[in-house]
């Protein structure tokens, strides 16, 4: 809690307008002819201090006064506003569907297919095609003719032409397209929403009365203090002709 010099030395609105208004009064009370001053001061003062205590009402249970404390008593119901606000507005399937979307036109310029073809294992492949070769009707022909080893001397053309032939396939717009057309946006998405909503309601469920209160209270603290402020200033004015019309 702060104390009442921090909150000047803050520039508390609430507590700066109702000191101003009581001055108002005080200096009025010492003055003969003080009845327009004093109209001013009290009607100020009244003002000021019915919004302050609308708003700590907000905020805090004040005894005998039945509404009070609505902020943390409905806590659950804010949470519940904050996670409907969240997934509706910045979450919903629509919005990461239109994102994902856009992001799979993205993805043929990031996809760097040769680096995966730089890492196959291509004397695995070869030896797998010599195998299939000599188990074909071929083998018993290739086998009069010095068998599997007689292919070796094809083993680096070999490599060379499928490196070559899978760097084209995989630079064509067509690869690139079909890549990018892979991405199941609507599914995605479902799976995004959800994964999105089980973070957000472990996140509040870790929420306290206490602290939605401050959250509330940091957000709307500064319009709230200009609240007060109008109060007393209105209230001045209304004193002002009250005061002038007796």
């Amino acid at each position: 809690m702060e104390s009442v010099v921090q909150r000047y030395k803050s520039g508390d609105k609430a507590l700066i307008t109702n000191t101003v208004a009581l001055l108002i009064v005080v200096i009025a009370l010492f003055q003969d002819e003080g009845d327009v001053l004093l109209s001013i001061g009290l009607f100020a003062l009244s003002g000021a201090i019915t919004n302050w205590l609308a708003i700590h009402m907000l905020f805090e249970k004040v005894p005998f006064m039945i509404g009070s404390g609505v902020i943390p008593l409905r806590f659950e119901a804010f949470k519940s506003t904050i996670k409907s606000m969240i997934m509706q507005q910045f979450f919903n399937r629509e919005n990461l569907q239109k994102f994902i979307a856009a992001e799979e036109q993205s993805i043929a310029n990031w996809f760097k297919p040769e680096q995966i073809i730089d890492k196959i294992d291509y004397d695995r492949l070869f030896n797998r095609l010599v195998e299939a070769i000599m188990e074909s009707s071929f083998g018993g022909m290739l086998a009069m003719m010095g068998g599997a080893e007689a292919l070796e001397g094809l083993k680096d053309s070999f490599i060379e032409k499928i490196k070559l032939t899978l760097a084209e396939m995989v630079q064509s717009d067509s690869f690139k397209s079909t890549i990018a057309s892979s991405i199941n946006a609507d599914a995605l998405s479902a799976e995004m929403v959800q994964q999105i909503e089980q973070i957000v309601d472990r996140r509040l469920e870790e929420l306290t009365p206490e602290m939605v209160k401050e959250i509330v209270q940091e957000l709307i603290r500064e319009h709230l203090g200009w609240l007060v402020v109008w109060g007393g200033v209105v209230g001045g004015v209304i004193g002002l002709f009250a005061g002038l019309a007796l």
